[in-house]
């Protein structure tokens, strides 16, 4: 039977390809700020949401989204008012997201150590219609964020300072690059899992760095990295019968080390190029110096 007959995976692959689109756009902009962990933090905060959607009988996904965001929100507020740094605030959410999460799934009737695990590593077979539409409903919202406001998020993430004179809302640019992050965070944990949600914003990023010369191409790379390994991971689990969420992940650092080999070569390409650039242009200015002084010889 064909993978793409089965309704499953039919959903497995939609919510594959959104997750591929959506964490390495908003890692793009993380990696710019030097945030990169961020993603951890948030996931481990979306336990507790997780844990308490079980604990009340909700919608886990839609649950974990309204505490990840409201984790978020904790954070930046932390960073802006408090005398602690925010790697700090951001320990604190790690490890206080995990305790709560395992509390209270601990303590709902319908929660299991099954249920724990696939949320924490992913489980994509597992995927359901009611996930699939809080999936695209959440995978809208960052895609217009990191797409429609790329000039300003990026203004914010390369120079806070220098944005803030141009006059940009840079608080409240802050505040949406966090939520999204929270919102991407419940977007692909039912894909990756919340412990290994991080990895796919970095690594698709850290990899299209390796060869890409601009942002632009940065953003654009990583995107179509994200839904390769996102999609040959899902499709991989399928026929290997292993976990989607690791396989996705070794396959992205795979492909990290692929374009890393590469990079060297290339680089060393656009050097010889560069180089060779800047003496013809030497060459092009000494060249009328030098009939100038022969000129000067005969007259």
């Amino acid at each position: 039977m064909d993978i793409l007959d089965l309704a499953f995976m039919q959903r497995a692959l939609l919510a594959a390809l959104l997750v591929g689109i959506t964490a390495p756009a908003i890692g793009t902009y993380l990696v710019q700020r030097r945030q990169a962990l961020m993603g951890d933090g948030l996931g481990h905060v979306a336990l507790t949401g997780v844990g308490l959607g079980f604990l009340l009988n909700a919608s886990p996904v839609w649950m974990a989204t309204a505490v990840c965001i409201a984790g978020a929100v904790v954070m930046e507020l932390i960073r802006w008012y408090g005398r602690t740094r925010g790697d700090i605030a951001l320990a604190m959410l790690f490890y206080g997201g995990m305790a709560g999460g395992v509390m209270l799934m601990n303590l709902s009737d319908s929660g299991s150590s099954a249920n724990l695990s696939s949320y924490l590593f992913g489980s994509i077979a597992t995927v359901s219609e009611e996930d699939l539409v809080a999936i695209c409903i959440l995978a809208a919202f960052v895609i217009l964020t990191t797409v429609g406001l790329r000039r300003q998020l990026f203004a914010i993430c390369q120079d806070e300072e220098f944005a803030r004179v141009t006059g940009l809302p840079v608080r409240m640019l802050n505040l949406l690059v966090a939520v999204t992050a929270a919102v991407t965070v419940t977007v692909a944990m039912r894909v990756v899992g919340l412990l290994l949600v991080s990895a796919l914003m970095v690594i698709p990023v850290a990899a299209s760095q390796q060869i890409a010369r601009s942002f632009k191409a940065t953003f654009a790379l990583a995107v179509g990295i994200g839904v390769t390994v996102t999609l040959s991971g899902t499709a991989t689990s399928y026929y290997a019968d292993v976990p989607s969420g690791a396989t996705i992940v070794l396959i992205a650092i795979g492909l990290f080390g692929v374009l890393t080999a590469l990079a060297t070569p290339l680089a060393k390409r656009r050097a010889g190029k560069a180089g060779k650039a800047a003496t013809a242009a030497e060459c092009t200015l000494d060249a009328p110096g030098e009939r100038t002084a022969a000129d000067d010889v005969k007259v």
